[in-house]
């Protein structure tokens, strides 16, 4: 949450020539803003639409390349943890000094309410081994500009798919 996702992602797509699915966006678009989902209907209900707008994104990705950024929590789902299986899978790694920024100037996240530093300490504890657990690759987001990890990025996702290669053969 507010480690960069969306933009790093954009910035990925761009660089490889790709097309760029944001699944926080897509969620909007047909259901409306975040905020009001949690208001209106709570947080179960926007992870069971969260969980199927992730479903519906990876399936109509198949057999392509398309960077695909997920909210923070969408880990969360057992069977969205199932899908990313077949994904390659990147984790951007990140701090609570390096978000601080994003959340103070960003105060429509609705987990965030109250205490926003220590409700996001509180949740990345909770989702850190699972985005540990899921990721293929880890990416340090502390350092650097947008241009320079999407351009670190890409060179760690062809090593990757260079020793995946190797394996399969």
């Amino acid at each position: 949450m507010a480690v960069g996702k969306s933009a790093i992602g954009l910035q990925l797509a761009g660089q490889l020539g790709v097309q760029f699915v944001d699944t926080d966006v897509i969620i909007v678009e047909n259901h409306g803003s975040i905020a009001d989902i949690f208001a209106g209907r709570g947080e179960r209900a926007f992870r069971e639409i969260e969980a199927r707008t992730v479903a519906g994104a990876i399936e109509d990705a198949a057999g392509t390349s398309t960077v695909i950024s997920l909210g923070g929590g969408a880990v969360l789902d057992s069977g969205t943890q199932q899908l990313l299986a077949s994904c390659t899978v990147v984790y951007l790694e990140c701090d609570s000094a390096t978000v601080a920024d994003r959340i103070a100037r960003n105060t429509g996240r609705p987990l965030l309410a109250g205490d926003a530093m220590q409700r996001w300490e509180s949740l990345y504890a909770t989702r850190r081994p699972i985005f540990e657990r899921l990721a293929n690759i880890v990416i340090d987001v502390r350092r650097g500009t947008v241009p320079e990890i999407g351009l670190l990025l890409e060179g760690r996702l062809r090593e990757f798919a260079a020793a995946k290669q190797e394996v399969e053969k």
